[in-house]
């Protein structure tokens, strides 16, 4: 097929992108910025467009499919042009949903957690050679892309985004997939750009779980009272299994967990990610796993991509990356990290990059959430708040919403960086949070410039 990219430079889009030309198919794509990692990832395919910008002559009948990402916009000249012209045009989630219609679709949803338990389930299934596809939020270790789509593959394990499919189609990516087996992991509001109030928010996950397949099966997270309260109500005749955070302990930095009588070291830690682990479990337990192959396999992950990733370790001292940014996400990696390293200073750094955490009318959610962190650092930028449109964010009204005297608030990320030497030892716990980039701050020179001194 002849394939062409409206946005191609998206996380998702560029993976898609190339997972399809790896099957065979001739892509093309337009986009008018592109940044790393997908710049790198598309030129090593040969599939980074010559030029920025948007080229409507591109767009022919000749095409077989148009594939537009949520980036462009409604008046999008390439997209215009396509209208015109009446050409198949897909949403990623729709393409998606096409390729998988006739396989068993597996998809884990919720707010926060559904990148660690997608990959957690990609994990283990691939460590017993089992044969699927999957559509999965970060890069892992061991895939070389985040989608693969294949023809044989009886199942599909898709991350379930609850924003929009693209600027024509205004539902949520997850409306599209109708699972079979579903999970939901807990809801916290975000994205208030497009879901404007919480009952709003609520509302995509009620008709989530409407959509799940008849006599399918929903898999969630009996510790999130909002999340039950909605599982209460629903009316939907499919199979409901609730599962909590297993039993563990800590001994040396390390996390145990309890099966039975056998006691299982893991390499992630943090109570979020043993829950998030317990979903993942009972997700495979329904693809026909048992619990000791779950186990055997689990023992070995290390987690997805930013999502608690340690970068370095000298000595005692330790960097990590982690992708929280919403209130709920910041909370519980916060307390995750406190309580596996118990002793040590905590540094916290969160970087405001959404387009809820730079709106001064969602602020205030984000109170009393970095109060485990022994320092604690917020940056913005400036240039970020310009495209999205935003009002401009000061330093005393950020470090009001957190609500932390000794909060210290920065919109240089130069400024930062050298707070962060200055007051700190490298015997210390550095945590770097964001969905975005600290405006382009090199992790692994960062890491080393705090650790290596």
């Amino acid at each position: 097929m002849r394939i062409h990219f409206i946005a191609i430079g998206g996380s998702a889009m560029h993976n898609l992108a190339i997972a399809l030309k790896i099957n065979g198919h001739e892509i093309t794509g337009s986009d008018d910025e592109i940044f790393e990692p997908s710049r790198g990832r598309l030129k090593k395919y040969g599939l980074l467009p010559e030029t920025d910008g948007w080229h409507p002559g591109i767009i022919s009948n000749d095409l077989d499919a148009i594939i537009l990402g949520m980036h462009a916009r409604p008046d999008n000249p390439e997209l215009l042009r396509a209208q015109e012209i009446g050409a198949k045009i897909y949403s990623y989630p729709e393409f998606l949903y096409e390729h998988a219609k006739n396989k068993k679709r597996v998809v884990v949803g919720g707010s926060h957690g559904k990148t660690t338990i997608t990959a957690m389930i990609m994990h283990v299934l691939k460590y017993w050679n089992k044969d699927f596809d999957y559509l999965v939020g970060s890069k892992l270790k061991d895939f070389e892309v985040m989608v693969r789509l294949s023809n044989d593959a009886p199942v599909m394990i898709f991350e379930g985004d609850e924003y929009l499919s693209s600027p024509v189609d205004r539902r949520p990516k997850f409306h599209w997939y109708h699972p079979h087996l579903a999970l939901l992991s807990g809801i916290a509001w975000d994205h208030i750009n497009v879901f404007p109030t919480c009952e709003n928010y609520l509302e995509q996950f009620s008709v989530f779980i409407d959509l799940v397949e008849k006599n399918g099966t929903l898999i969630y997270n009996t510790e999130d009272d909002t999340l039950r309260n909605l599982i209460r109500k629903n009316t939907n005749d499919i199979q409901k299994i609730p599962y909590q955070t297993p039993d563990f302990e800590i001994v040396e930095g390390t996390s145990y967990v309890f099966d039975g009588k056998s006691k299982i070291p893991l390499k992630i830690f943090g109570r979020h990610n043993l829950l998030n682990m317990n979903g993942a479990r009972l997700v495979c337990k329904e693809l026909g796993l048992t619990n000791e192959q779950f186990f055997e396999a689990v023992s070995g992950f290390k987690g997805a991509a930013k999502r608690l990733e340690l970068v370095l370790q000298k000595g005692r001292g330790r960097l990590y990356s982690d992708f929280a940014h919403a209130p709920s996400k910041l909370k519980a990696t916060l307390e995750a990290v406190k309580a596996q390293f118990t002793v040590q200073q905590v540094l916290a750094c969160f970087e405001l990059h959404t387009f809820s955490s730079l709106n001064s009318r969602f602020l205030d959610q984000y109170a009393g959430t970095m109060d485990k962190a022994d320092r604690a650092l917020v940056y913005f930028n400036l240039h970020a708040l310009k495209m999205k449109r935003l009002p401009m964010l000061n330093k005393s009204q950020v470090k009001k919403a957190f609500g932390r005297d000794d909060l210290m608030v920065f919109d240089d990320a130069d400024e930062m960086t050298h707070w962060l030497k200055k007051n700190s030892t490298p015997e210390d716990i550095f945590l770097m949070m964001s969905s975005g980039n600290f405006n382009g701050i090199n992790m692994g020179e960062l890491a080393r410039m705090l650790l290596e001194r």
